[in-house]
């Protein structure tokens, strides 16, 4: 009998990417994926033949309609029917799953066992909300307004209800498992979406062509930060204050940072204005435009090419999420200096694996930036031991064979095809 399994992610395939696609190729698996119609990747469908791909919309509401402290349990509840009905016609099509593998923080998990009560629900718990030890107030100069705080219990509510029908969960890291109430926990296993080391590794021979025609690579300085948008949350503004005192003691160095410009987490600037374009005012000339390139969001294979001609890869985070681009920097070879956060402390020993900084300091990080740099040469064992701890704790076989066992835990059919694959 085939494993049959829903994936329901509203920005599919997110991070169900390694699995679904493994899960896809799989003979022993019959895969639908449920995804939100306007986010769904326009060439992800075509990628994965073998999946049959249901998708569903919810219209616009204004926010004047809803109290503040509400929008977030609106809109889940609103996006779990519009999921409902989906999976509906999966029902009416026949399909019967065995598992269904999904995101509960938007509410798309909210009525999976009014429709399928008798599969396996496995929930991706990536991100639990609380008021203290975590990235509300993290940081005094973005406060949040008061409101906020009061969030943090509603924005909570659609989560708990998914999480108490689940009879599994699946979290990425073990501090972000640690946010969440002690008492569902114990159905928690920590996975990691997994690194593919076959792919994401050092190449010597990487390059990183510019549009103004140069070429860089790992035989001069050169800087990276990579987050998907470039704001508060993952240390934007400290970077950015760093870069002069970099730029000016390592006057060969070129910076290469990727991000857009809109705001994932926390709360956009008043009157439009982006966190980019307020830095670069700020700044002002400080920040030499021949030498620091913007990239924006760019295609996975240049992004890893940036990364592969980097000597000293930054990563800053508020006690949040941890980025995958930390660990494909650690994994590609360069120094990679990581916020002093809890997040970044699970995987970066400071001295060890890598080198960790006061996410505040600018001037600590500029310092680090610049002794990794001018001794790029002498971090060759930390750089080893930084690549060795994504292939020994991330592997991508691995961590698809954990996977598994969460989702399919009485077949080890799955898992022995993976082993010979």
């Amino acid at each position: 009998m085939p494993h049959r399994i829903i994936f329901i992610h509203q920005n599919a395939p997110g991070q169900f990417k390694h699995l679904l696609a493994y899960c896809a190729a799989n003979s022993q698996c019959e895969v639908v994926v449920i995804g939100e119609k306007q986010r769904l990747k326009a060439n992800f469908p075509k990628a994965l033949p073998n999946v049959q791909f249901h998708v569903y919309e919810i219209t616009e509401i204004s926010r004047e309609q809803v109290p503040v402290e509400l929008w977030t349990t609106t809109q889940s509840m609103r996006r779990g029917r519009a999921v409902a009905l989906c999976l509906q016609n999966v029902r009416d099509s026949g399909f019967r799953p065995d598992v269904i593998y999904g995101h509960p923080g938007w509410g798309e998990m909210l009525h999976v066992k009014d429709i399928f009560p008798d599969a396996r629900i496995v929930n991706y718990c990536e991100f639990y909300f609380n008021r203290e030890g975590q990235d509300l107030s993290f940081d005094p100069e973005f406060q949040l307004e008061a409101v906020d705080s009061y969030r943090v219990r509603t924005d909570n509510m659609a989560q708990l209800v998914s999480l108490i029908d689940a009879d599994a969960s699946i979290c990425p890291t073990h501090w972000q498992r640690s946010r969440y109430p002690t008492l569902l926990r114990d159905r928690m296993t920590v996975v990691h979406d997994g690194v593919d080391p076959t792919v994401v590794k050092p190449d010597p021979s990487a390059t990183v062509r510019l549009s103004d025609g140069l070429v860089l690579d790992r035989s001069r300085p050169v800087i990276t930060y990579v987050s998907r948008n470039l704001e508060p949350y993952r240390g934007f503004h400290v970077f950015m204050r760093a870069l002069p005192e970099i730029l000016r003691r390592l006057p060969t160095a070129h910076v290469l940072i990727v991000g857009g410009d809109e705001v994932s987490y926390g709360r956009k600037l008043a009157g439009g204005m982006t966190y980019r374009e307020l830095m670069l005012t700020q700044l002002g000339a400080q920040i030499d435009a021949q030498r620091v390139h913007f990239l924006g969001r760019i295609p996975y294979a240049q992004y890893l090419r940036v990364l592969q001609v980097s000597r000293v890869h930054v990563y800053l985070t508020y006690p949040f999420v941890l980025s995958w681009s930390v660990l494909d920097a650690m994994a590609t070879g360069a120094v990679v200096i990581g916020s002093d956060t809890a997040p970044v402390r699970e995987v970066i020993d400071d001295q060890v694996n890598g080198l960790l900084v006061d996410f505040f300091s600018h001037a600590a990080l500029a310092e680090k930036v610049c002794q990794a740099s001018l001794k790029f040469d002498q971090f060759l064992e930390l750089r080893e031991r930084s690549a060795a701890t994504i292939r020994d704790n991330f592997n991508l076989a691995s961590c698809i064979s954990r996977q598994l066992d969460v989702l399919f835990p009485s077949s080890d059919l799955l898992r022995q095809q993976l082993a010979t694959a």
